[in-house]
This record gives structure tokens, sequence and C-alpha cells, in this order.
């Protein structure tokens, strides 16, 4: 489980000195201990995934942000909180993998028009999870839904 590496990931970067790791490995921790006590009980291993694929969103929007507002540094050390991140997390999946597993559940309900984004959202994210961005995939089935 992710929690159990971050566990150690810890030790050693507490060993190697390596601040930035520490501290992002320790916000990681937070956030799954936070969802923990929101739901009151132990994360399953996609509980996990979700937790810290949102906050790597958190961090793609303050890269995105400190861009905008000409604050390059505080965005390289986003950056960098965001690739520590994302390194807990299953590999994405290209936009060609991700419209093949649309292209599927496009077949499999059926889906001919607007109507059916929805249902064919729903499907695709139950199985994708967090290895697609969801705006991606919104895009990518409004798309391939005309």
């Amino acid at each position: 489980m992710i929690t159990e590496k971050l566990t150690e990931d810890m030790k050693v970067a507490l060993k190697a000195g390596d601040k930035l790791r520490l501290s992002v490995v320790r916000m990681l921790l937070s956030e799954l201990k936070n969802e923990r006590i929101a739901r009151g009980g132990d994360l399953d291993e996609p509980s996990e995934q979700k937790v810290l694929a949102g906050y790597a969103k958190k961090r793609k929007e303050a890269i995105d942000a400190a861009r905008a507002g000409g604050r390059n540094e505080i965005a390289t050390r986003e950056q960098a909180e965001y690739d520590i991140t994302i390194s807990y997390l299953p590999r994405r999946l290209s936009d060609e993998e991700v419209r093949t597993v649309i292209r599927k559940h496009v077949d499999a309900a059926g889906a001919t028009g607007p109507q059916a984004f929805g249902v064919v959202m729903k499907a695709v994210m139950a199985e994708v999870g967090s290895q697609a961005d969801g705006k991606l995939v919104a895009a990518l089935v409004r798309e391939m839904m005309g």
C-alpha cells in the first residue's frame, strides 16, 4: 500500500537530508491520515491513489497559477512537489490508451450522442481511475462522441 511506501521513503529522506522529499512525503501522509479520519476507517489502494491524485491536481493548479503570475521560483518548487507526488501513483495512460478505453465504453453503451456523455464518462473514469486526468478524459469523450 502507498502509506507503507511513504513511511519508508520518509525515513530514507530523513536520513539523506532530502528536505523537499521529506516535506512532500509528510504532506502526503497527512492527506491520507485526514481522509482516513473523514471516512472513519482504513483506505484501500484505489482510495489512497485518489487522495494522492487530488493532491497532485492541487500542485498542478498551483504551478499554473504561479507561472501565470510570473512567480517562476514558486512554480519550480511546485513542479518538484508534483513530480514527487506522481511518482507514488500508477503510470499515467497515454492519450491513445485513453481513447481505446473510451471506444470500448462508447461501444458497450451504444452511445451515439451527447446525451450519453455522463454514462460514458462514469464508466471510463471507473476504469482508468487516477491513471488519467478527468479533464483530458472529458475532452476526449466529447471529441469522440461528437
